[in-house]
């Protein structure tokens, strides 16, 4: 399976941005997905997922309030809506999803499968 993200860009502290990723070649529909943002300088961290059934939702601290995962299970994709955006969400954003089905999306995610980086940019 092959993960592909799209969405990023260069924005104003307090926009928006929608991240997008597809999946091709399989399907993920019984597994947990999720993104993870790596900073400059930074370790990658997971910041968001979502259950195999979409009905679960975890996000770690910083973004809880102003991140939306959700996936469609039809069209196979998964979106993040990040909303007020801060300086310190500047980072490359990647989609990811657990390689074990059923998931809960737990934090931090346990990832097996990629997608590309996509970079988000916000200035001050």
């Amino acid at each position: 399976v092959q993960l592909q993200a799209c969405g990023g860009g260069l924005v104003q502290a307090g926009g928006s941005l929608r991240l997008s990723c597809a999946a091709s070649g399989g399907t993920l529909i019984r597994n947990a997905m999720g993104w993870f943002r790596q900073a400059p300088g930074m370790e990658k961290e997971s910041i968001a997922a979502i259950s195999w059934s979409g009905g679960t939702t975890h996000y770690i601290d910083s973004v809880k309030g102003r991140f939306t995962i959700s996936r469609d299970k039809a069209e196979n994709t998964l979106t993040l809506q990040m909303n007020s955006l801060e300086p310190e969400d500047t980072a490359v954003y990647y989609c990811a999803a657990e390689g074990t089905e059923w998931g809960l999306g737990d934090l931090p995610m346990k990832a097996d499968y990629w997608g590309q980086g996509t970079e988000v940019t916000v200035s001050s």
